[in-house]
């Protein structure tokens, strides 16, 4: 019990809360993370609807994505709590990383295999429609975001500014999916950078273990997202330029 306690203290530190808010360091943090958080999570946002989508009228459309984000906010508060005391472990750090490493090298063999992902509707027999929806989509909401935890995690080991990030991703992606889905089909190099990105953080969490003890500091990462996004656009931009 008292484990579980010491688990989530930080959650409810007020001064940890407060420090937070307070800076602007932090709140640049959080908007890198809630980034990370839009572009890991489109297809689980498209997912999620489309799973929605299975009922036929929009009351029980609403009611099912409402539980489920309401278990996916739960969700992400159990496993940050989790994720950032076992994320101290130096082997833990290890497997974390190796594991953004292939997540990195798996997106760019499947974009250069060009294999698509398919998502299959998880069903419990004996439900009704709507909580069949709602148990689908909280399954599918798990499988999608132990990854982008995992990502987040590695970025900061504040549970209260990855809580915030987290909450504040989910919230947006509930809300303008479209509008990102959008900005991604126009600039679809959006995707792959996100995923260098991942690759980049790969590295950052596995400097961190007791052998090599490299921290690179949260600015460093903001300000590799900003040149990522430059990067990015300029490419974008250079390739329409040029097409026949």
């Amino acid at each position: 019990m008292n484990f579980i306690i010491n688990l989530y203290k930080p959650f409810f530190d007020l001064h940890n809360w407060q420090t937070v808010i307070t800076s602007p360091n932090d709140w640049l943090l959080i908007l890198s993370l809630v980034i990370m958080e839009c572009l890991l999570s489109v297809d689980n946002s498209i997912v999620l609807a489309a799973q929605a989508h299975t009922l036929t009228q929009k009351k029980e459309q609403e009611e099912a994505l409402f539980y489920g984000i309401w278990g996916a906010f739960i969700f992400r508060f159990l496993v940050i709590g989790i994720g950032t005391y076992l994320i101290e472990l130096w082997w833990i750090k290890i497997l974390g990383a190796l594991y953004l490493i292939y997540m990195a090298l798996h997106f760019f063999y499947e974009k250069l295999t060009h294999k698509k992902k398919h998502f299959k509707m998880f069903r419990i027999k004996g439900l009704s429609p709507v909580w069949q929806v709602v148990v689908s989509i909280e399954f599918t909401d798990i499988m999608f975001s132990l990854d982008s935890v995992l990502t987040l995690i590695a970025i900061s080991n504040n549970p209260v500014i990855i809580l915030i990030g987290s909450i504040v991703g989910i919230i947006a992606m509930r809300g303008v999916a479209e509008a990102i889905m959008g900005l991604m089909n126009k600039i679809p190099e959006l995707e792959p950078m996100a995923y260098a990105l991942i690759f980049f953080i790969a590295i950052k969490l596995f400097l961190t273990i007791p052998a090599i003890d490299i921290e690179i500091p949260n600015s460093i990462f903001t300000l590799v997202l900003v040149i990522a996004f430059v990067i990015t656009f300029i490419i974008h931009f250079w390739r329409r330029s040029h097409r026949p």
